[in-house]
Parts: C-alpha cells; sequence; structure tokens
C-alpha cells in the first residue's frame, strides 16, 4: 500500500484552495498513492481560531457537495482512495467530517470528530457538534483504515477502539500550530498509539500563517513498531508519500501480545 499525505495551507479563497488540493492529488495519485489524505479543514480558513458567530451555517459545506463530486472525479479516474475534511452541514447541525471516497468515486463512509475541545485559539464548542457516527474505521480495496480526527488522537479509548475494529493505517488529519506540543510530544503520543495498538499512524497536520496561528506541517508516519518511517517538511506545502508494508502488521508487539492479553471483563468492572 503507497498512502500519500497532502500537507497543505489554505487563502480565504475555498476555490483556490480546492483547485490546488485537486493539483496536489493529482500529483500524488501519479506517483502510484493508493490512498491519499489531506489535513483538518482541508481547502477551508480554519474557523475556530475565533469565537463563532451567527453565520456558521453559511460557512458550512454539505456531505456529498461540489467539493467532494470533484475529488469523487479524481478518484475513479486514478483508481485512489481520497480522504478530505470539511466543516459539514447536515440540516441545522455543523461538523468536523472526513468524507473517505473510494477508488471507484464513491462515498464510502464519514468520520465525525467525537471529542470537541474549546480554549485560546480554538474556539471548536461553537462550531462544532459531536460526532455521532461512531469511530470511523473503513473497508477500501487497499486495505481496512481508519480515521482519528486531530483531538480525536488524544484519547487512547478511541484510539485502541480502532485496534479492535480492525485499523491497519491510522489516519488523522490535524491542525496542529508551530508550539503547541513541546519537545516532539504530539509526535511521540501517535508513535505510541502505534505501538500499543498495532497499526500505522499517518498524521496530515494544516501548514501556514492565519491570523497568529502558524501551523507547522511537520507531518509525519509511524510504524507499528513506533518508529517514524516518513515526514514531511516544516512550514512549508508538501506531498509525503511512503509505502506502507502491511506484513509488519502481525509481526508487531499490540498483535502478537497486547491485545492477546487484554482484560475486557475487568476494565468493564473498573472504568467508565
Amino acid at each position: 500500500m503507497k498512502i500519500a499525505l497532502i500537507q497543505s495551507s489554505c487563502s480565504e479563497n475555498i476555490e483556490d484552495n480546492v483547485q490546488k488540493g485537486l493539483e496536489s492529488a493529482e500529483t500524488a495519485a501519479e506517483e502510484g498513492a493508493n490512498i491519499i489524505c489531506f489535513p483538518e479543514l482541508s481547502f477551508q480558513p480554519f474557523y475556530p481560531r475565533i469565537p463563532a458567530d451567527d453565520e456558521i451555517l453559511e460557512k458550512a459545506l454539505p456531505v456529498p457537495g461540489e467539493i467532494t463530486e470533484k475529488f469523487s472525479s479524481l478518484a475513479s479516474r486514478y483508481g485512489s482512495v481520497i480522504i478530505i475534511n470539511l466543516f459539514e452541514r447536515d440540516g441545522n447541525k455543523t461538523y468536523d467530517t472526513s468524507p473517505i471516497i473510494d477508488s471507484e468515486g464513491r462515498i464510502t463512509g464519514r468520520n465525525r470528530m467525537i471529542h470537541i475541545t474549546d480554549y485560546s485559539g480554538f474556539h471548536e464548542k461553537g462550531y462544532y457538534m459531536p460526532g455521532d457516527l461512531g469511530p470511523g474505521v473503513f473497508d477500501t480495496e487497499f486495505g481496512r483504515i481508519g480515521i482519528a480526527i486531530c483531538y480525536d488522537r488524544h484519547y487512547p479509548e478511541y484510539m485502541r477502539v480502532l485496534s479492535l475494529m480492525g485499523a491497519e493505517v491510522v489516519f488523522v488529519p490535524q491542525a496542529g500550530i508551530s508550539g503547541e506540543w513541546p519537545d516532539g510530544l504530539y509526535e511521540a503520543e501517535m508513535r505510541v498509539a502505534s505501538f500499543q495498538n498495532g497499526y500505522f499512524t499517518a498524521l496530515c497536520n494544516r501548514v501556514g500563517r492565519e491570523g497568529d496561528h502558524f501551523f507547522s506541517g511537520e507531518s509525519f508516519i509511524s510504524s507499528p513498531s513506533g518508529r517514524i518511517i516518513a515526514r514531511a517538511g516544516s512550514g512549508r506545502d508538501d506531498i509525503l508519500i511512503c509505502d506502507i508494508n502491511r506484513d509488519m502488521l502481525a509481526d508487531s508487539h499490540a498483535r502478537r501480545l497486547f491485545l492477546r492479553d487484554r482484560r475486557p471483563e475487568l476494565y468493564r468492572k473498573w472504568f467508565v
């Protein structure tokens, strides 16, 4: 399996952002990428950096819609799976949503971010309802993939569930700013998730300056052994392409030992 992370910046012009995204996805597909993933709010400004106003419904987009149709056309043309992330409107509710477009151009599923945070520069509770579709694990012709949108990655319970549901690669669309987590902590977090759960993690970060935020990029891929096997550039648009050896999954500590020796009957007793 060959995967690509499209580490991209966004302007205020959504049409321009989409066009740039299509060109990047086409480049990745021409280089043989089977699965292509974009960062959080792939083609829209990072709205939650300021508190929500009464116009959020006008900023949110339907799924399916014009943007998913364009990427569906590209996916079917190249036979690639594409994961994008949108500020989704569903009736009068809005979500942080990753549609998964299969290699025939169909939306095979959606993952909505479940855990919603709120603090300075990340006023997300005003924009997003908690996801109502459950953990995001989806079958593709290239393998079984999981989705952990940004803040969801901080929850070990969620990351473990993705493993129990059979995820082989967990894609993490993210909007992370420079210096948000010191000493490489967010990278260490994904390495530990890979090691403990026996899957690859592929974190695709936003990049560029928006207001006071400088999104750092530095997307990366971790193997099931917890080692970084590929890394994108810092502070610039980049396309990170990496071959994934699925044979590594069966030999991981998690699949040989940790998952085998779980005690769920005790967890239900002790934890909520």
